[in-house]
């Protein structure tokens, strides 16, 4: 059963990067995408002083397709999933419960794996996919295709050591796209 799970994250995997290097190249050429950018603050044209280059918890921030807000953030998290099935954490889990918004005019995967936390030193830790798995009753944050206008909201899992504290969070709608820095201090 464990290689089953394992060659299908693999699959999922594979899979989300050809989709994501496909709809970077659409965001990035669509002419309906430039007021997304300019709210997200890529473009210099005034806009960017609009919001904050960088939110906080409850804030919604955009990048590119995507509309985030970060709810909540908890750490020192051993273990998630059931007695049964579940991920124990190398060191802790953080699990950053985020809601996510379609706001452009096609259908978007978000794919939590494409999220980054990083420490106030700067050092980066990548999301863990499998253990989302675990912590989402419903597969909210791996391979989720998200139609415009609708949401949803699920946890994203970093395994981080446990001396260390997350200080901010970079979402991204795709592999390739430039991201949001959302602050957790």
């Amino acid at each position: 059963m464990r290689k089953t799970t394992t060659l299908a994250l693999i699959a999922g995997a594979l899979v989300a990067l050809g989709c994501g290097a496909g709809t970077t190249e659409d965001t990035t050429g669509s002419k309906a995408e430039s007021g997304t950018e300019a709210a997200a603050g890529k473009t210099d044209g005034g806009k960017s002083d609009d919001k904050p280059k960088t939110a906080k918890i409850g804030q919604p921030a955009r990048d590119g397709k995507f509309e985030f807000t970060v709810k909540s953030a908890k750490c020192g998290v051993s273990k998630v999933g059931s007695s049964m099935l579940g991920a124990k954490a190398q060191g802790q889990f953080c699990l950053v419960t985020v809601n996510v918004k379609n706001i452009g005019k096609e259908s978007q995967m978000f794919d939590g794996s494409s999220q980054k936390a990083y420490a106030a030193n700067g050092t980066e830790y990548s999301a863990d996919g499998s253990a989302a798995i675990y912590a989402n009753k419903n597969a909210e944050t791996f391979l989720n295709d998200i139609n415009p206008g609708n949401q949803v909201t699920g946890v994203v899992v970093f395994d981080i050591p446990k001396n260390v504290k997350l200080a901010r969070l970079e979402l991204h709608d795709s592999l390739f796209s430039g991201g949001v820095t959302v602050s957790l201090s």
